[in-house]
């Protein structure tokens, strides 16, 4: 979902983190100047766990790009084009095409032998957001169209934003919610998976999987320059927290760009 408040762009591969920052701007739509056209690309740094449940983190740069015409066509960050179906001053209703970088290989961490490979692709996303006051709600569903066995998430979230000179504070709640082809893939384990790797067998299905807390912090520096940092910090739960996948319950996805706005 784009907002039309601080120009943020997110290349997320858990994405309750590109959520988090893109729900905290649209609580705040008095600062960039007026103009149908926004554009603002920067670099940017990304830290996420190797997999899901690893207990590894992985850090690498990525180009923070943000652009939207009229507040009803984008491409922010992961979402490489989508459109604001409905929108207002404080709502969104739309979709996207979307790159999830989601991905869980064998060569990732040893007692992955033998469950296979999950490889990343692209995912439709339907989104809603609406704010009142300093309140934000968003729901977010991703739905796997790669044939890569992800399924689907939906990302519920909850912000209150507080912009205080050239900051923009913002922070709240939120939980996961998986389908059970996306649990079975990430932290099931089948019988044949069972025998290659050495692990037990798992049964999983659907449910929540994960519990988290976004944090969304921007400064501009200046009428171009914006600097932005969005944090979420998760708790696996249920079949994701119980799997013998999972060596880390708890998830860490950091996002950090500094933009130029046209």
């Amino acid at each position: 979902m784009l907002a039309a408040g601080l120009s943020l762009t997110v290349c997320a591969i858990d994405a309750s983190a590109a959520d988090a920052a893109s729900a905290a701007t649209a609580a705040d739509a008095t600062v960039q100047p007026a103009g149908k056209w926004k554009i603002a690309f920067g670099p940017g740094l990304f830290v996420s766990p190797q997999y899901p449940g690893s207990r590894d983190l992985r850090v690498f740069p990525y180009p923070a790009l943000d652009i939207s015409y009229d507040d009803r066509i984008f491409s922010q960050g992961p979402d490489v084009l989508g459109v604001n179906v409905l929108r207002g001053d404080d709502y969104h209703v739309g979709a996207a095409i979307t790159l999830d970088f989601v991905s869980r290989h064998e060569s990732d961490d040893p007692h992955l032998h033998g469950l296979g490979n999950v490889n990343a692709g692209p995912k439709l996303k339907l989104f809603a957001d609406y704010t009142v006051w300093m309140f934000t709600g968003s729901v977010a569903m991703y739905q796997d169209i790669a044939g890569h066995h992800q399924g689907k998430t939906v990302l519920t979230d909850l912000y209150a934003s507080l912009p205080v000179g050239g900051w923009l504070f913002s922070a709240g709640p939120g939980f996961t919610w998986a389908d059970a082809v996306y649990t079975r893939t990430f932290f099931g384990v089948s019988n044949q998976q069972s025998a290659a790797s050495g692990l037990p067998v798992y049964n999983t299905g659907a449910g929540i999987r994960d519990v988290h807390l976004n944090g969304y912090v921007s400064y501009d520096f200046s009428k171009h320059w914006v600097g932005s940092v969005a944090v979420t910090l998760g708790r696996l739960q249920h079949h994701a927290a119980s799997s013998p996948i999972t060596e880390r319950r708890t998830e860490l996805n950091t996002l950090a760009s500094v933009n130029y706005r046209f």
